[in-house]
């Protein structure tokens, strides 16, 4: 080839290949802008509902994890046209790359299976809306309470990001995940377990709880919160002692953590203002 033929095909298929490159580029940047101003757009109208009490709202969620897997689809999508559109420019024959596509799609397909079970499932979890960016969850094995808790960052068919409480940023498989527990879908629920005295006025201890939880539930700052009014469900446990009233309370998803508190706090002055004394427990210390 000499320098005639490389000069003509530089301004022929190389000036095509050039621009295939820079376009496809060009692309991708404009999809990523467009997926992070409505995201933007959707965390505003998300900081909107908060600051009026509110939570998120599950169409926010699922809307901001459909642009993640939209804008990282049409990404790959793009660098796929744009490989093929530059292997013909090069005078790659499409067809003769079939026999070889087929037995590396086999050898890839035994070798990642992992990879094929984890976007299997992240596809599931978003069709199914099992949860969305910003619920809080907790990720465990079967039956089990013990695992890993947090707030999802980031949801992609392959893998879910989640932030825990002391800030870590955990990568979980999608292809791992057995058992999934939403904290943030629908409502949630408050149980505060308040332990008395067996030589306590008990009924007393019952009315002024009760009281108590109707007036937190016509509070104003807790009122939009609470799904309805908490209640006593009675005497959950007896103990050697002392025995413990259940109070339960509904709550808007993601909040229960706060109510719980509250509840905890009203509890205690309440049954303080009734002069409903603590039970004494005795603690055990190791002989030394």
């Amino acid at each position: 080839m000499d320098l005639g033929d490389v000069s003509h095909w530089a301004r022929g298929h190389g000036l095509q290949i050039l621009l295939i490159g820079i376009g496809s580029v060009l692309i991708v940047r404009f999809v990523h802008w467009a997926s992070w101003r409505y995201r933007q757009r959707l965390d505003g109208q998300s900081r909107a509902q908060i600051e009026h009490g509110a939570v998120a709202s599950d169409r926010i969620k699922q809307a901001r994890t459909l642009t993640q897997v939209i804008e990282w689809g049409i990404v790959a999508i793009v660098y796929f046209v744009a490989a093929l559109l530059i292997m013909s420019r090069l005078g790659i024959p499409l067809t003769s790359l079939i026999a070889p596509a087929t037995v590396a799609g086999a050898a890839i397909g035994f070798g990642a299976q992992q990879l094929v079970q984890d976007l299997l499932a992240g596809f599931f979890l978003i069709s199914e809306r099992q949860f969305g960016v910003g619920d809080t969850v907790r990720m465990s094995l079967p039956g089990q309470e013990a695992g890993v808790s947090g707030t999802v960052e980031e949801l992609t068919l392959r893998v879910t990001k989640l932030r825990t409480d002391q800030g870590e940023l955990v990568f979980i498989p999608n292809g791992t995940l057995r058992q999934v527990t939403n904290s943030s879908k629908e409502w949630s629920r408050v149980v505060v377990d308040i332990p008395i005295p067996v030589d306590q006025d008990i009924e007393k201890a019952t009315r002024a709880l009760r009281e108590m939880a109707k007036e937190m539930g016509r509070d104003p700052a807790w009122s939009n919160t609470l799904v309805d009014e908490p209640t006593v469900a009675g005497i959950e446990t007896i103990e050697v002692g002392y025995l413990q009233l259940r109070l339960i309370a509904r709550t808007l998803p993601g909040r229960q953590s706060d109510v719980g508190s509250e509840l905890r706090l009203r509890a205690a002055l309440t049954l303080q203002e009734a002069g409903i004394s603590p039970p004494a427990i005795s603690v055990r210390r190791p002989d030394s």
